[in-house]
């Protein structure tokens, strides 16, 4: 029955995002809510003429007022509905991931119909992110359907950072079920073996979404002299080491993340004296070297996290492209990545296009690229598909 939760009226016209299969409603579209409701709680979304939309979770205190769990509004967001969800989710995972990797995102929030909901495994253990008020009031639910479902031997839960600052959340992390990841797991990835560290690394402890692109770049690497910059721990160096480059550099700021792209080289039988790994400055790297490139990955942190950071992110893109660009042999490849949500892949490929025309080169789009089928989108939310990529072939 459509009288299970509590109802929230949007404004005439407001229904059209949800017809359109955006899983969000924001706040200025609601009309009224019936009670008291609080943050997370679940509600049915109906349209002016009081006709059922869906069900999902609403937040007064949120930009983001509704986030959609259901087109059916009979449904109950119980246990079970949980249960199935995760083992949807779990169904996908083998389906479309490659052999010899232990590695993967097992739960992708709107792109599972689980909206603030992060899962990622790492071999015997599971990294839990909550960002938002509805599934935090799951939460118990959700970790004891992972362990249930996954069995493994720790769950760790790294919820922090802005998206619980807006849905008015503190920040959890910690062990929520079985024992504590050690501070190196070592996971398997298309055959290769990585150190990761679930509770200090960055993200979960590994750009898992890179996976696909990894591949594509690895195929490109052979004879390839490559630059790999803010390379983290190291993983596109792996693969292009595995690809046949006959060097790899990596630059990263952190001698922390350094340690362990060494590592992640040695442990896959590469030598870290044939593809060395430099602590620098990327921005500053690339301005100062005089050496030339027939690969460069560029896979830099977030630089707009939020909208008014747009502008000055689109000049440290510009800049870092350009530099790039400049350090290219002609006909070389540039791999370049933004991760910014406020950054499109129209005004991306603008930026970037700038930046090689400021080089005085020119560059073809080989590929565009994106996180792998482990991390599904809905097709209505745009918002979703954060990693922009694109794979150019630079000129003179």
């Amino acid at each position: 029955m459509t009288d299970k939760y509590p109802r929230i009226f949007l404004k005439p016209g407001r229904d059209a995002s949800l017809l359109r299969g955006h899983p969000w409603v924001f706040s200025g579209a609601v009309a009224a809510a019936e009670g008291e409701l609080q943050p997370g709680d679940v509600v049915v979304a109906v349209t002016h003429e009081r006709k059922p939309l869906a069900l999902g979770f609403y937040n007064p205190t949120s930009d983001i007022a509704f986030r959609l769990l259901t087109a059916d509004t009979t449904a109950a967001v119980d246990y079970t509905f949980w249960q199935k969800r995760v083992r949807e989710a779990m169904s996908l995972r083998e389906k479309v991931l490659p052999e010899g990797t232990t590695a993967y995102r097992l739960i992708n929030a709107e792109g599972d119909w689980m909206p603030g909901l992060i899962v990622d495994r790492y071999a015997d253990y599971l990294a839990l992110s909550i960002e938002t008020a509805g599934i935090e009031k799951h939460r118990d639910a959700v970790v004891k359907i992972l362990s249930e479902e996954m069995q493994p031997k720790g769950i760790y839960e790294r919820s922090e950072g802005r998206a619980r600052q807006l849905e008015s959340l503190d920040e959890h992390t910690g062990i929520v079920y079985g024992e504590c990841p050690p501070p190196a797991i070592e996971i398997a990835e298309d055959h290769l073996r990585f150190e990761v560290d679930i509770i200090t690394g960055q993200k979960t402890g590994f750009f898992l979404d890179q996976r696909t692109n990894r591949k594509i770049v690895e195929r490109l690497s052979n004879q390839a002299n490559v630059l790999n910059c803010f390379s983290y721990t190291g993983a596109f160096s792996v693969y292009c080491a595995r690809g046949g480059a006959r060097r790899v550099v990596s630059v990263e700021s952190s001698d922390a993340a350094n340690e362990i792209a060494r590592g992640n080289l040695q442990r896959n039988g590469f030598s870290s004296e044939q593809h060395p790994v430099v602590r620098a400055d990327v921005f500053k790297y690339l301005r100062e070297t005089n050496e030339l490139f027939d690969l460069i990955i560029l896979d830099p942190p977030a630089f707009a996290r939020a909208k008014k950071d747009v502008t000055k992110a689109s000049r440290g893109y510009k800049d870092i492209n350009l530099q790039a660009a400049r350090a290219l042999r002609d006909g070389g490849i540039l791999a370049t990545f933004s991760c910014s949500n406020y950054i499109g892949e129209a005004l991306f490929q603008k930026i970037v296009l700038g930046a090689v025309r400021d080089a005085g080169k020119s560059a073809r789009l080989l590929q565009a690229m994106s996180p792998g089928p482990d991390h599904p989108t809905n097709l209505g939310h745009p918002e979703g598909q954060y990693l922009t990529g694109l794979l150019l072939d630079v000129t003179a």
